[in-house]
C-alpha cells in the first residue's frame, strides 16, 4: 500500500537496519499533489526524477565491503514517488548483506524501487539503475547548469510563497528560444519543514518570458513546503499557464540530503533526459 507523507519515516527516529530489507521503501502517491495544481489524470508532460545515491555499500561473498554511486531514474508517469528517508534507510540495509556482484545489487534495487513506484496501480514497469564503481569515480563530471543566469538581476523580492501572478511574457513580440537558470531556488520539506536548496533551468520557445518576474517567482518558493518533484511540477504548470510557451522544459537539481540528491525533469515534448551531472553544491 502507498502511504501518507506524515506517516513516512521523515522526522521520526529510525533504527539502524543493516540487513537487506525491501520493506523499508515507502511509496507516496503523486496524484493528490497533482490534483492540487489542477493536473488531469493524463499528465501534460514527460520526464523523470533523477536520483543520485552516494552512500551505497554492501559485502562481497568474502565479507569485504564494496561501494558504488547509484544513478536511479524514475519516470514521471509512475503513480508514486519514494519518500527520500525511506530510500536512504533501504540503501543502508545493504551494508551488512552479502551479494555475489554489483550486478546483483543493481538488479535488486531496480526490482524493489520499480515495485514501490508502481504499487497499487495494477501496472508494472522498470525504472533505470546505473552503478558507478570506484575505479570510475574520477570520471564523474561536475558542471553548472547551462543558460543565462537570472541571478544577475538586481531585483526586489517580497513574496516567499508561490506567486504565479509574478510571471508574464511578451505576447505581442517576436517569439524567442531561451535557456534561463537560477541558483536561488529554495523550498522546504513537506513533512519536516527543513530547507531544500536547489538550482533550476528553464528551457523554452515562445513569447519571451519576463526575466525579473520569473526570478521573483522562483524566489517565492522560499517558504513553501513541498517535495522536490512537486515543486518542479508546480513551476512547470505555472510557467505553462501564465507564459504559454510553445515548448517548455524545467529541470531542477537539489543539494543532497542523507546521501541522496533528487533532480526532477519535466518537458512538454518528448526528448532525451539530461545527463545526471552534479553541480558544485551537490
Amino acid at each position: 500500500m502507498t502511504g501518507l507523507p506524515e506517516q513516512s519515516p521523515l522526522g521520526r527516529a529510525a533504527p539502524l537496519i543493516e540487513r537487506y530489507d525491501a520493506g523499508l521503501l515507502y511509496p507516496i502517491a503523486r496524484r493528490p499533489k497533482r490534483e492540487e495544481i489542477g493536473l488531469p489524470e493524463q499528465i501534460p508532460f514527460f520526464g523523470a526524477d533523477l536520483w543520485t545515491a552516494y552512500e551505497l555499500s554492501w559485502l562481497n561473498a568474502r565479507g569485504k565491503p564494496q561501494i558504488a554511486i547509484a544513478h536511479v531514474t524514475v519516470p514521471c508517469e509512475t503513480p508514486n514517488i519514494v519518500e527520500s528517508k525511506s530510500f536512504k534507510l533501504y540503501l543502508g540495509s545493504f551494508s551488512n548483506t552479502p551479494f555475489a556482484s554489483a550486478d546483483e545489487v543493481r538488479e535488486r534495487i531496480r526490482a524493489d524501487v520499480s515495485e514501490a513506484v508502481w504499487r497499487d496501480s495494477g501496472r508494472q514497469s522498470s525504472i533505470g539503475v546505473r552503478l558507478i564503481l570506484p575505479e570510475l569515480f574520477d570520471q564523474e563530471p561536475l558542471h553548472e547548469m547551462d543558460g543565462l543566469s537570472l541571478d544577475r538581476l538586481d531585483i526586489e523580492c517580497t513574496d516567499y510563497s508561490p506567486a504565479p501572478h509574478l510571471l508574464g511574457a511578451a505576447f505581442d513580440e517576436k517569439p524567442v528560444v531561451e535557456t534561463l537558470t537560477s541558483n536561488l531556488l529554495k523550498s522546504n520539506c513537506l513533512v519536516t519543514g527543513q530547507p531544500d536548496w536547489g538550482s533550476v533551468q528553464i528551457r523554452y520557445s515562445g513569447p519571451q518570458i519576463d526575466q525579473g518576474g520569473l526570478l521573483r517567482y522562483l524566489v517565492s518558493f522560499r517558504n513553501h513546503n513541498e517535495f522536490h518533484e512537486q515543486c518542479v511540477e508546480r513551476i512547470f504548470m505555472d510557467v505553462q499557464r501564465r507564459c504559454k510557451p510553445v515548448k517548455l522544459a524545467v529541470y531542477a537539481r537539489y543539494t543532497r540530503r542523507g546521501g541522496l540528491d533528487i533532480n526532477p525533469f519535466r518537458t512538454s515534448h518528448p526528448q532525451g533526459l539530461p545527463r545526471s551531472v552534479r553541480t558544485a553544491r551537490q
